[in-house]
């Protein structure tokens, strides 16, 4: 089993630039610890104008910091936000393929389609039309990271014209697939197009071991049609990580915030009435804190043996992934920090054992199915030399309508701009010497 962690950067009002501040450079002090413990992956979210909820509107800028304090551990966007009208594709690809080259090709991409009021109308994204934008996106950006030059594109979401993307990822084709699930239907999703499944349903090993299998089964099924130019085969699941010697402790830790993060995405995805920059999720949560069930004993939360127990049962049903939540509410980065080392140094070892030889194994059987995959998926025509339009800068345009102003003259400096084409200058001389 691997294991990964989750990161909203929740910020409880009331809220400002140095207290956000320190929940970003927390963050980054707790996933380079992390990275030493031999923890796998970092799960950085996309959201935006979710006050208190999640002030991490930017995965990629803080992946790309964090790529310069981590060494080993991969790199993930749990999720992009892929509707062109939030993310343009060819932004996704660039900023994908950046990230990978800082971190020497740990990229994880994780994609999705947003799923809050707040968030799609912000954008004037219409809801009913956010899978079929999610779709086209998606498969479009994977083309982008992956052919010179991409041939361009008129779909019913965006168009763009005939442009090679730069940079290139490290990772050939392109980063790994993955998709958030919140239902059974997402995870089957996730299957048929090779994805890897980020599910963030908060399930039980006995229902997530039903979803194992349902999703390995679509894998080695003729259903699987890549999206991307490689599939993903990995099932991740979230679930709250608190680890103390003395249970009652780990209890006390953790039990406010899991309480809060699970009041604030009720908040924003069922419940919620809010008026932007008078935000209140906080002081609602505190009237109703007493009213709100925890869930002792169902998570992570506990003794380093109760949280070993729990995520044996993850590992037993065939989970690839245990992605664990901690930075919720106003946790204490100290107590997150304990929590990461007594987990790492007690029960991760023992679920680490033989997990080379199981990931070794795993490959080996899927490979045949993997293959046949991605004979199945239709491929974007490449475009030639000869097809593709010369873009003309606007200076030519000008120069051939007659309007051209060179208001870049050699001003010294140490640099001049050229202005005309030099090539042309040559071209003109040579074809005079053979009259």
């Amino acid at each position: 089993m691997q294991f990964g962690l989750f990161y909203e950067h929740q910020s409880p009002a009331p809220f400002d630039a140095e207290k956000d501040r320190v929940i970003f450079h927390n963050a980054l002090d707790e996933l380079e610890l992390a990275d030493k413990l031999g923890y796998d992956y970092a799960w950085l979210v996309e959201h935006h104008f979710l006050e208190e909820y999640s002030h991490s509107s930017a995965p990629d800028v803080f992946l790309g910091a964090l790529s310069q304090r981590t060494k080993r551990m991969r790199l993930g966007h749990g999720i992009c936000v892929m509707p062109p009208k939030i993310n343009h594709p060819a932004r996704v690809a660039e900023r994908i393929a950046t990230l990978d080259l800082l971190s020497n090709g740990r990229v994880e991409w994780g994609t999705g389609e947003s799923g809050t009021a707040v968030e799609l109308e912000g954008f004037g994204v219409d809801p009913d039309l956010k899978k079929g934008m999610w779709r086209e996106a998606t498969e479009q950006c994977a083309n982008m990271l992956t052919m010179t030059p991409y041939p361009g594109f008129d779909g019913e979401h965006f168009a763009m014209p005939t442009r090679n993307i730069v940079p290139k990822p490290i990772q050939a084709p392109h980063p790994p697939l993955w998709v958030a699930c919140s239902r059974r239907d997402t995870i089957l999703h996730a299957a048929r197009n090779g994805m890897g499944a980020l599910v963030f349903g908060f399930a039980a090993p006995e229902q997530a071991g039903k979803w194992v299998q349902e999703y390995y089964d679509i894998i080695r099924s003729e259903e699987c049609v890549p999206i991307g130019h490689a599939v993903n085969a990995n099932f991740a699941i979230v679930t709250a990580l608190s680890v103390n010697e003395d249970e009652q402790e780990a209890i006390a830790r953790g039990t406010e915030g899991f309480k809060y993060f699970g009041y604030s995405l009720g908040f924003y995805a069922s419940f919620g009435k809010h008026v932007p920059g008078h935000s209140t999720v906080w002081e609602g949560f505190k009237a109703a804190e007493a009213g709100i069930e925890d869930n002792h004993g169902n998570g992570g939360i506990g003794t380093p043996e109760q949280v070993y127990e729990h995520c044996k049962a993850y590992a037993d049903v065939g989970v690839d992934q245990i992605i664990f939540v901690q930075q919720t509410g106003p946790a204490n980065h100290d107590h997150i920090c304990q929590s990461l080392e007594l987990f790492a140094t007690t029960a991760m070892p023992r679920l680490k054992v033989g997990e080379d030889e199981r990931l070794a194994k795993k490959r080996a059987e899927l490979a045949p199915y993997i293959e046949a995959a991605l004979a199945r998926k239709p491929k974007m025509a490449e475009i030639a030399r000869e097809e593709i339009e010369p873009v003309r800068s606007y200076g030519l345009r000008k120069k051939e309508a007659g309007t051209f102003e060179n208001t870049r003259s050699d001003r010294g400096g140490g640099l001049a701009v050229v202005a005309d084409d030099p090539l042309a200058l040559v071209s003109n001389q040579a074809e005079k010497a053979t009259r």
